[in-house]
């Protein structure tokens, strides 16, 4: 027993250590006094005495910084330079190029949850809600998507002109140059109160904000280019596009096929120095509009007329519309949501050097301006887009939902309904706050990699799925499309978003935990950065720090994964309130398991892992519900604490967490060295899994909240357009809402007389005037029951057209006359 008893307490001392992450010297004190204590007491003189030489013989040569990096750290450095896979100058560029917030936090395995709740609160300014309360709102009472959607395919004359007034395209571009200036949370609030009325809006006005020659220029610019486009861009005086995505190269930006030639060329009698341009584009936003042609291409210099360097790589261009040899081509059609898009061409297109953006000293650096911009543009455009939409589908669905009989019950009352309600509901909370975060991380000066492709894969995933959800609900209302359906067109273009920017199957397979495990890791990239260091013993001194700091941490993610594991996330560091606490418990112990799993899962398998997407893909799972889970929690501390958004929020952890855990179970079973896979799943799930989606009963308190007014819903259904006027059917809806409510009682009673046999008539309103005249209902309840049969009767209806109403004006035969014209 006193063998065991001194065994124990060195165990015991070397966990306590390693879960609060104690360094190696302190280490070695507590556990050598820990063990000559407990075998002092125990009298166990022999056991001490072969633990203390195991103890010391581990920890002296290692606290000899001199030997240690002579005799451990430099073999093992051979080792890992043969082994590390060597990082092309695309893939270097890509990890640098953003920051790491929060989400480094989450991969450490020991949160700092302060760190997130002392950042500012994400509000608008003065300015900026004045711009929602006034150009914003007056821009929704104009659309009318059934028009821009079947009848125009395109937007009005004069919301064109409107947007361009009130520098709808200039949000991003500062006052000195005429813009607006806004924060990225209100650029966010914009594009989600568009959303909720068009997409077709919504894109256009998010695609010169976004990844483009505005941003572009901001940004590497130069003074003679921002002076003369800013200006112009932010009063739509230039529309812009930017021309990325060729035939061969679409995510793989890499592999852009398009070229240019440096070259001289006579141009108005002058010899100019300049570029031949080759390119063939498509799914071009803006394009067929544009007066001005951002365009990513590989330049070469053949002749070397720029330095020695023949392939200069991946460069940026501005081209005027009128440039000679550039074509735009015809529209795409995207889905039936008809923003303007489609291919441009050129070939063998002469432009001077001047059009590089930021000049020709910025040839060869587009990969890098690229990836900055990529992740700003990222993390607002799509997912507010996805936000206002789910919004929308809390306010519309809801409300039908509640208006909606069948059965003589509110369809509402259905757990059918019920649970698809939650889901659109708790989804729909999470999605908000993972928008909020992400624009309040860019605010902040950030330039979120991961969370942008974390925000931008979920909040559109999650956008498929309430539009599924909403659609089904719906029932045959949603599928009928015309001007009374405002659920058709938006189930409609929901791929749109999924595709664009980068495939969500991509994003989840290669960029959230590709990008992740290196740039948020404390110690990988350090260690990889160490192998470029020239000197030999700079680069074994940094080596050894990163090598060692990483066992340690590796160590004390095992002991933490396990410790929180057995105890079922009952101890630890937190924060939060009495309700809450336990949340930020149980990330602490995902965030050990993620840091564990990830950094089993790189040695072993070291630069085959990058070809493991299915294993990439859920452990990006991962740190993507850990992120999500805390932007919720965020918002749940920035807005009060507010007790009416408790179901919403346990709704939402709850499903993170029971993703959580099967994404870790999902990795953990496919890891092909079993006898690793076993030992990870040992210290991950001690007791098994134990996590459970929500519940039944939290669900039906979800669908409760969206389908009644409120203060959460309010805030649920924040920066939707719900004004109640003739183009807002939504908006109409929740205004009737209130009267839905206070009727069902009346409705109630009106029933039983029904059922009664009290009433002759066989029609509605002869059977309230018989009500009335019987003393059945009031006359304020009589009024109350005709206006709310009224005004269900008006949302419930479906459109029908006569036949030429739905007729192309350009016929198949039309058409194909043209093109063998045309031939």
């Amino acid at each position: 027993m006193s063998v065991i008893l001194t065994l124990l307490a060195a165990l015991i001392a070397t966990g306590a250590c390693a879960y609060h992450r104690s360094s190696l010297r302190t280490w070695a004190i507590v556990t050598v006094v820990a063990t000559v204590v407990v075998g002092a007491l125990t009298g166990a003189p022999w056991t001490t005495f072969v633990l203390l030489v195991i103890e010391l013989g581990i920890a002296v040569p290692l606290l000899m910084k001199t030997f240690r990096r002579k005799q451990i750290t430099a073999p093992l450095l051979k080792m890992f330079a043969k082994v590390t896979p060597k990082l092309s100058e695309t893939e270097q560029t890509a990890l640098e190029a953003g920051t790491v917030g929060f989400e480094g936090e989450l991969f450490s395995g020991k949160p700092d949850w302060h760190e997130l709740l002392k950042q500012p609160k994400p509000e608008l300014s003065v300015e900026e809600q004045a711009f929602m309360d006034g150009p914003v709102e007056e821009l929704c009472g104009m659309i009318d998507d059934w028009q821009i959607t079947h009848e125009l395919a395109d937007l009005p004359p004069e919301v064109w002109a409107f947007i361009k007034k009130h520098k709808f395209f200039g949000m991003i571009i500062p006052k000195q140059y005429g813009g607006l200036g806004f924060s990225a949370l209100a650029h966010s609030a914009v594009l989600q109160k568009l959303a909720t009325m068009s997409a077709t809006v919504a894109s256009t006005v998010a695609v010169p904000n976004s990844l483009g020659p505005a941003e572009l220029l901001l940004h590497y610019g130069s003074d003679e280019q921002k002076n003369h486009y800013l200006p112009r861009l932010a009063v739509g005086e230039e529309i812009p596009c930017f021309a990325l995505t060729g035939p061969y190269a679409g995510s793989d930006a890499t592999s852009i096929t398009d070229f240019g030639i440096v070259c001289k060329q006579v141009v108005d009698g002058v010899e100019t120095l300049g570029m031949k341009l080759t390119f063939d584009k498509r799914y071009i936003t803006l394009a067929p509009i544009a007066t001005v042609v951002g365009l990513a291409f590989r330049l070469y210099d053949p002749e070397k007329l720029l330095g020695d360097k023949e392939d200069l790589g991946i460069t940026l261009a501005l081209l005027p519309r009128s440039t000679p040899g550039l074509e735009i081509g015809r529209r795409h059609f995207p889905l039936n949501i008809p923003f303007q898009n489609g291919p441009l061409h050129g070939k063998d297109v002469f432009v001077p050097l001047s059009t590089l953006i930021g000049g020709p000293h910025m040839a060869g650096h587009g990969w890098r301006m690229l990836v900055e911009c990529l992740s700003v543009g990222r993390a607002i455009s799509l997912p507010s887009n996805a936000t206002g939409g789910v919004r929308a589908a809390v306010a519309a669905t809801g409300a039908y939902a509640r208006m909606r009989k069948q059965f003589g019950l509110s369809i509402a009352r259905f757990e059918g309904v019920e649970e698809a309600l939650a889901r659109i509901g708790g989804l729909t909370y999470a999605t908000a706050a993972l928008s909020r975060a992400t624009a309040a991380a860019v605010d902040r000066g950030e330039k979120p990699a991961v969370p942008s492709a974390i925000a931008k894969y979920h909040a559109t995933e999650w956008g498929r799925v309430i539009a599924g959800d909403a659609l089904d609900v719906h029932g045959g209302k949603g599928v009928q499309l015309g001007p009374k359906n405002y659920a058709g067109r938006a189930w409609q273009g929901v791929p749109i978003a999924i595709t664009v920017e980068g495939a969500n199957i991509m994003t989840r397979s290669l960029m959230i935990f590709g990008q992740g495990a290196i740039r948020c890791h404390p110690y990988v990239l350090k260690e990889m950065q160490a192998l470029s260091i020239a000197d030999y013993g700079d680069r074994l001194r940094t080596f050894d720090r990163a090598l060692f700091g990483h066992i340690g941490f590796g160590i004390s993610n095992a002991v933490r994964s396990f410790t929180l594991g057995i105890t079922g996330s009952r101890i630890g560091d937190t924060a939060g309130d009495a309700y809450t606490r336990r949340y930020y418990r149980k990330l602490n112990r995902y965030s050990a398991a993620l840091a564990l799993c990830a950094d089993t899962f790189m040695g072993v398998l070291g630069g085959k892992l990058k070809f493991k997407e299915k294993l990439s893909a859920r452990l990006g799972d991962v740190l993507s519900y850990l992120y999500i889970a805390s932007a919720m929690l965020k918002r749940y501390e920035d807005t009060g604490r507010p007790e009416a958004d408790r179901p919403l929020l346990a709704w939402a952890f709850h499903e993170c967490m029971w993703r959580t855990q099967m994404a870790l179970d999902g990795a953990i079973r496919n890891f092909p060295v079993k006898p690793v896979a076993w030992l990870l799943r040992a210290l991950v799930f001690p007791f098994g899994r134990r996590e459970v989606p929500p519940s039944d009963r939290l669900g039906r308190r979800v669908a409760a909240i969206i389908t009644a007014p409120g203060e959460a819903r309010d805030r649920l259904t924040e920066w939707v357009y719900l004004a109640p006027t003739a183009n807002n059917t939504i908006g109409r809806m929740n205004a009737l809402l209130p009267d839905v409510i206070a009727a069902e009682p009346v409705e109630r009673k009106f029933g039983k007389a029904q059922k009664a046999g009290q009433f002759k008539s066989h029609d509605y309103n002869g059977q309230l005037a018989e009500a009335l005249q019987a003393g059945v209902i009031t006359a304020p309840e009589h009024d109350l029951l005709k206006r709310v049969r009224d005004g269900v009767a008006e949302f419930i209806a479906v459109d029908d057209f006569d036949p030429a109403e739905l007729r192309s004006a350009v016929t198949r035969a039309d058409r194909n006359k043209k093109l063998a014209d045309a031939a």
